[in-house]
């Protein structure tokens, strides 16, 4: 008989998820809002949002090595309660330190709280749910994430814009105690391994381990990998520059108005994951691995759009009325692929080696993202006034890469 997918011990994880994630999301709307209001360049805002990647890069790696040794409630507590205390922190900070150095450190600090804490998350599911559900599970983790994704910007844009930025941060800090307080009532099994040597031997043990697994053992795992990498690079880095700036900065649609408007196509964005989420579990049994590179194909066509209507229509409202509409359905399918790439990595990898594994696969998949973001910061500030042709470089590369990727696939998994 297989175990039943809502257990009492997911279920707290699911809810720990709800309200960490949407603190995440309350965050990761306003303290970059906050530099590009302050700023206005697209270039610095894309060079702080690239160094705060950098943390998460470096820190996945050594977040799944712990998630294999350590009890894995036991990490998301205590990074649930360092969260709190570092946004508390900045809220002491903010009118007394220099607004650039503050806010790059204390974003480099939360990005690499959420690469250590994202691998414990998803190892814990072969842990608290049986291979049969594996693909449920991810679908309602990836669920949750939007939904949080989707009240955190929405309710955080409208407090930031009536109240502004401190309101948000006390709002956060609350969420991360609950969210603490919620794991510790969690029951999971803590893994029992012996390593011998110092930590540095283990990490590099351990990580050599990951890669040979990736590389040599499964390598339509790390062929994917490479094309995961190029789709962030070319297009998430995109969208992850051109929303706030295109949309505050370039449509002229209202300083305070502008900022809602964000705040709503942020959540327009956590909408298409919830509903590829749910599509995905829904799907679950139907949808082909070997087909999923359709659906990159299909994202990255989703691009063109947006930068036909920049490059034609004046009006601010049109144009991020089609931004927000294809971001959305971008999201709808990434999500759906996302969602079957993670299942089937779990599946394939043993339960000794899969914190670790995921750790690695979710680290070299952000590798492009601090590079990317850079990238778009400086690539839009020189074609001011000509958004439209980053966005359409966008979109070109991105669909060269989804033909990479659907090809790979079909070649590897109908073997």
């Amino acid at each position: 008989m297989s175990q039943k997918l809502f257990s009492k011990d997911f279920t707290l994880v699911v809810i720990g998820q709800i309200i960490s994630l949407f603190g995440n999301a309350a965050l990761r709307l306003a303290l970059p809002l906050y530099l590009l209001n302050r700023t206005g360049s697209s270039a610095l805002y894309g060079m702080v949002m690239g160094c705060a990647f950098i943390p998460t890069i470096l820190l996945s790696p050594v977040g799944g090595i712990v998630a294999d040794r350590v009890n894995k409630r036991t990490i998301m507590v205590v990074l649930d309660f360092f969260t709190a205390a570092v946004v508390f922190v900045f809220s002491l900070l903010m009118n007394g330190v220099d607004l650039i150095i503050l806010l790059t450190v204390t974003l480099m600090i939360l990005y690499g709280i959420a690469g250590a804490y994202q691998p414990s998350v998803q190892a814990s599911i072969p842990v608290l749910v049986s291979q049969d559900h594996f693909m449920a599970a991810n679908s309602i983790i990836n669920t949750i994430s939007s939904l949080a994704a989707l009240a955190g910007p929405v309710l955080g844009s409208i407090l930031y814009s009536a109240y502004g930025l401190r309101p948000v941060l006390w709002v956060c800090i609350v969420c991360f105690v609950l969210s603490a307080v919620m794991e510790i009532f969690i029951k999971m099994p803590s893994p029992r391994q012996v390593s011998g040597g110092n930590i540095w031997d283990v990490i590099k043990s351990d990580f050599k381990e990951s890669i040979y697994f990736i590389w040599k053992d499964k390598p339509v795992i790390g062929k994917t990998l490479l094309t995961i990498c190029g789709v962030n690079l070319f297009l998430s880095s995109m969208i992850n520059v051109a929303l706030p700036y295109l949309v505050t900065e370039v449509l002229d649609l209202g300083a305070v108005r502008a900022n809602r408007l964000y705040g709503l196509a942020q959540g327009a964005l956590a909408a298409g994951g919830l509903a590829g989420g749910i599509c995905a579990g829904i799907l679950a049994r139907r949808l082909s691995v070997q087909k999923s590179g359709n659906l990159v194909v299909v994202g990255a066509m989703c691009v063109f759009p947006i930068g036909a209507a920049l490059a034609v229509f004046s009006s601010g409202m049109v144009n991020y009325v089609v931004i927000t509409v294809c971001c959305f359905s971008i999201m709808v399918f990434s999500t759906i692929f996302t969602v079957q790439m993670m299942s089937f990595f779990q599946a394939e990898t043993p339960q000794n080696l899969i914190g670790k594994v995921i750790a690695v696969i979710l680290t070299i998949a952000m590798c492009a993202q601090p590079l990317g973001n850079a990238f778009y910061g400086v690539l839009f500030e020189l074609f001011k006034g000509l958004e439209y042709v980053v966005v359409l470089f966008a979109g070109g590369m991105s669909l060269v890469i989804a033909m990479w990727t659907r090809r790979i696939l079909k070649r590897y998994l109908c073997q």
